[in-house]
């Protein structure tokens, strides 16, 4: 079987509180995007091991030992969702440490591949969080995290077009996560208020991404190909995904990416360049 395996980017995040385990409550709008992993995978017969690898650019930075497909497959098994043990191969092409949730969106869509019955919402949470608290984002194409446990679907889907920008600088998101000193003030959703794309993108142009300051601190370059992306024509905001490093555009159409992606190749040879649509 193969499966498709998308990013996400973070449209806005806002950290409204930390918890005394010291996870963070966040509320966030998303998209899932275009860009995926490709995951191959088999059932096994008689073993009791999993057998994962991974190929691609990105692939020497995963843990094979200790990654998130292998943790979803364990709690799977502990919970009795699952009792055979699989070939999973994946081709990487979603830049590691990067804000796209490349690892998360892995260990989801097998978990939605493997899962053929209703589970309780307990077995439900209990499963996802062991792996990732990002991993409900992955349940629907856009939305909004209202809280930690609880996302909720835009009832209509937006066309939206992103040009990507990857500086290859590593984030790590707890110490991100851990610079963090003013909290935002959360704020109720109001679905109505998107009936119309153009609604929808004001919106996001009012948000922001509240960790986006704590890294452009610590890496300046961050900052500049932000201010780069923005000044293309067509870009209506340009924000970072996530805890970054990722950094995306939200352009006008296609073309306009395109063109944004030719030049900024230009500026930045080094760098990692993608565009992407939602799905």
């Amino acid at each position: 079987m193969v499966l498709k395996s998308y990013a996400k980017i973070n449209l806005s995040l806002n950290v409204v509180k930390r918890f005394n385990d010291g996870l963070h409550d966040i509320q966030t709008m998303y998209c899932l995007i275009d860009l995926y992993d490709t995951i191959y995978i088999k059932k096994l017969g008689d073993t009791k091991y999993d057998k994962i690898s991974f190929t691609g650019k990105y692939s020497n930075q995963i843990k094979v030992k200790n990654n998130s497909i292998q943790k979803i497959l364990n709690i799977m098994r502990k919970n009795r969702l699952i009792k055979n043990f699989y070939s999973i191969k994946v081709i990487k092409r979603i830049p590691v440490f990067s804000g796209l949730g490349g690892g998360s969106s892995n260990a989801v869509t097998i978990f939605k591949h493997l899962l053929k019955k209703k589970i309780k919402k307990k077995i439900f949470n209990q499963t996802l969080n062991f792996v990732g608290s990002d991993l409900k984002l992955f349940f629907y194409h856009q939305g909004f995290l209202k809280d930690l446990y609880t996302v909720i679907k835009l009832k209509k889907k937006y066309k939206l077009f992103f040009l990507l920008a990857h500086p290859k600088i590593k984030c790590s998101t707890p110490l991100v996560y851990k610079e963090v000193k003013k909290y935002s003030k959360k704020k109720a959703f109001v679905s109505k208020k998107f009936t119309q794309r153009v609604g929808f993108i004001n919106f996001l142009i009012k948000g922001r991404n509240d960790l986006q300051s704590i890294v452009e601190k610590k890496h300046s370059s961050v900052r500049k190909l932000l201010s780069d992306i923005y000044i293309e024509k067509g870009c209506y905001l340009s924000r970072m995904t996530g805890s970054g490093s990722v950094c995306f555009g939200l352009f006008s159409d296609e073309n306009c990416s395109k063109v944004a992606l030719r030049a900024l190749k230009k500026k930045y040879p080094k760098f990692w360049f993608s565009i992407a649509k939602t799905i």
